[in-house]
């Protein structure tokens, strides 16, 4: 029996890039892939992965709903569980660049790719979750599976990127209340973090030398991590931010207090703005200290 067999699971921006390669680990581990992606102008790359899952013998099924569309994404999650019974995992894929530096940037610039990343997130998360909780109230056994995706801008930040790293950020706070609220109905949510060669990385520097065949910018190195997080196996996990580099998988902190660079007044008083400059000069070490004392 394969790991994900039986399960059925919705890969939004699943046409292409890493998006397709998720849906095709997914179907080669038995799981039934609901393909969500918009046609193009010339193509219809959630079609053209169906038929490549079913010429395995995988089982799939291509829906072009915008993920902006917060109507729409509830008729998607209704119509899966109409056509095969039941919901699994999502997977939070789909994106799109408008790359500017913050003086060109439009509003419009920012609010197409909130809309793609951060409200199709939350449409689906949202629609799904009612699903699970639903089932979970009734009695009937939940292993619901979320799976977002951030970026390397979304944690740390890119020049020309404000939007994107905006909405990338916003997707691993979503994934960290997700976890917190719906892990009672049985549902768990992480967030990975490809480093990978796609068409919205193409203008990125990387260093894309391959070792023995093996290429490290490959999307479908982050494939496997998605196939098990949307597996039952992996209920354990939750609330996890994951960073995939090639052949390895590494768990990403969150925001930590730094112990080592704090600065604080006099106890048990509050804060004086006159004596902060001095202050925290000397908690991030740039104020000039003098010969040291065992000098």
């Amino acid at each position: 029996m394969s790991m994900l067999d039986g399960r059925v699971v919705i890969v939004t921006g699943g046409g292409r890039g890493l998006g397709r390669a998720h849906c095709l680990e997914l179907a080669a581990h038995g799981a039934t892939v609901v393909v969500n992606d918009l046609p193009g102008e010339d193509a219809e790359p959630a079609k053209e992965v169906v038929a490549e899952i079913e010429a395995l013998g995988g089982t799939a099924v291509a829906d072009p709903t915008s993920v902006s569309d917060f109507d729409g994404v509830a008729g998607m999650i209704e119509r899966t569980v109409s056509q095969f019974g039941r919901l699994d995992g999502v997977v939070n894929n789909a994106g799109i660049l408008r790359d500017k530096m913050l003086t060109s940037m439009t509003e419009q610039d920012f609010d197409a790719v909130i809309a793609v990343h951060l409200k199709g997130g939350f449409n689906l998360t949202h629609h799904a979750s009612l699903h699970w909780r639903a089932l979970g109230k009734a009695g009937k056994p939940v292993a619901g599976r979320i799976v977002n995706t951030t970026s390397g801008a979304g944690l740390w930040g890119n020049l020309g990127q404000l939007n994107y790293s905006t909405a990338k950020a916003g997707l691993v706070a979503m994934t960290t209340v997700t976890a917190m609220e719906m892990g009672r109905y049985g549902v768990t949510a992480n967030i990975v973090s490809p480093i990978a060669r796609t068409r919205m990385t193409a203008d990125l520097a990387w260093d894309d030398t391959a070792v023995e065949g093996f290429d490290r910018l490959d999307p479908a190195n982050t494939s496997p991590a998605v196939a098990w997080l949307v597996s039952e196996e992996s209920g354990w996990l939750t609330g996890a931010v994951l960073r995939v580099d090639g052949d390895t998988i590494m768990r990403v902190n969150g925001f930590e207090m730094d112990q080592n660079v704090r600065y604080r007044t006099k106890a048990d008083h509050k804060l004086d703005a006159t004596k902060l400059d001095v202050g925290m000069r000397k908690a991030f070490g740039v104020l000039p200290g003098g010969i040291p004392s065992s000098s």
